[in-house]
């Protein structure tokens, strides 16, 4: 494999940090977090107009850039690093795909060139702790139990006497689901007789639809708490989802396009975290230069020096299991694992090596703790992540038993005891 990054990649990494350099400091990140909407839209129309951020990996056809999931892993450790919030997440890793993978020729041609061009945000509606699995991260969800499995919990739907969609239920913790236009809500059909996962379209506004934003440990990525009550909504597909079983079984195609998408989300917020937790890093080794206790920097104290250099080899072993996952989308989950990992140590150690200040919880230290737990409830925790990858890798099946082989020496009689006379 060649990690060396094109010059295409490398302007993109470039001319984001610089234009994030200026917009998106610690003080404009906090500020951005408590409007309405939870992050800086006029920085999401620039990165939109300039960079054409969201439409990275979106194909040229539907107004997109035309660049591979790489490309768009490679530009979100920028983000990371400035701990940007934004809709980029749930609108062009999450959302943008599955339209282009369960949409007809006419929803594909509507949707994706807004979201490519950031006109329209989209939120996918999986309920908070069942996100992760219906990812496919910690668990496998081909079968669709997360979606409530035609008894109880999440959101069902039924289809009217006209042939309307017609949604009810709740989901929590949906990212950015309270400011996104569109939301793309998975829902159990069919009762328990005839169960499928179906994918459906909301639009913002939709009579029925209820949005809070609810307080969240990382206020970069807002959560909000929706429910559907009777929302008429737009089977996102074509013909009748009805006809034949699909791959998964009840879960059908639908939950197939969450596994996949599941790779590269796993990527792209491994790429996230690698980001955070070099910037965390970079922080900290520059405070202890200047910090000085004893009459000298803290930084020139061995074990202040012992405790970053083991922190940097976390920090670049989480950037090359993200380089290997951008172009090997299977490896994502691992990725994500050691970037999580890498993260929460690069967050605690800066908390620690702050002293006194860093410990208030004002300080910028905490932006990235706080990004570090709140992924790891969301998307984690780090041992599921890794436990999956094993058993996706076989790791925990037991080894065939070898084939009998005929010995080739013909076994001795065994012995005989002569009857006494």
């Amino acid at each position: 494999m060649d990690a060396a990054f094109t010059a295409e990649q490398e302007g993109i990494r470039r001319t984001l940090r610089e234009v994030l350099g200026r917009r998106c400091g610690p003080d404009r990140v906090k500020a951005a977090v408590r409007t309405a909407d939870g992050y800086d839209r006029e920085l999401w129309e620039q990165l939109s107009r300039e960079i054409g951020l969201p439409g990275l990996a979106v194909p040229e056809e539907y107004g997109g850039v035309g660049c591979a999931p790489a490309d768009l892993v490679l530009a979100c450790e920028e983000t990371g690093r400035a701990l940007l919030p934004s809709p980029l997440l749930a609108t062009a890793v999450l959302a943008a795909p599955l339209v282009a993978a369960l949409g007809g020729a006419g929803q594909r041609a509507a949707l994706l060139p807004q979201l490519a061009g950031g006109g329209l945000t989209a939120a996918l509606a999986v309920p908070g702790p069942a996100l992760s699995a219906a990812l496919g991260l910690t668990g496998d969800g081909g079968a669709g139990e997360w979606a409530g499995g035609g008894r109880a919990g999440g959101v069902q739907a039924r289809r009217a006497a006209d042939g309307a969609w017609r949604l009810y239920g709740e989901a929590a913790q949906v990212l950015d689901g309270h400011s996104a236009d569109l939301l793309l809500v998975p829902a159990h059909a069919g009762g328990f007789a005839r169960s499928r996962v179906l994918l459906f379209v909301v639009r913002a506004g939709a009579p029925g639809l209820v949005r809070a934003r609810q307080t969240a440990l990382d206020e970069t990525r807002p959560q909000a708490l929706v429910q559907l009550r009777d929302v008429e909504a737009e089977w996102l597909g074509e013909g009748d989802p009805f006809d034949g079983g699909g791959p998964g079984g009840p879960g059908g195609p639908v939950c197939g396009a969450l596994a996949a998408v599941g790779r590269t989300a796993a990527a792209v917020l491994a790429a996230e975290a690698a980001g955070a937790a070099g910037r965390a890093l970079e922080r900290t080794v520059e405070y202890v230069r200047t910090r000085e206790q004893f009459g000298r920097p803290i930084g020139s104290f061995q074990a202040v020096k012992h405790r970053l250099a083991d922190l940097y080899v976390q920090v670049q072993a989480a950037r090359s299991a993200v380089c290997y996952a951008a172009w090997d989308p299977e490896q994502g989950g691992l990725a994500l694992a050691q970037a999580l990992e890498a993260l929460r140590l690069a967050a605690g150690e800066a908390i620690q090596l702050h002293g006194g200040i860093g410990f208030t919880w004002e300080h910028d230290a905490h932006l990235y703790f706080k990004r570090a737990a709140a992924d790891e409830l969301l998307f984690g925790p780090v041992h599921l992540l890794r436990a999956h990858a094993a058993r996706r890798a076989g790791l925990f099946e037991a080894p065939a038993a070898a084939p009998a082989t005929a010995s080739p020496v013909p076994a001795s009689p065994a012995p005989t005891r002569k009857a006494a006379v």
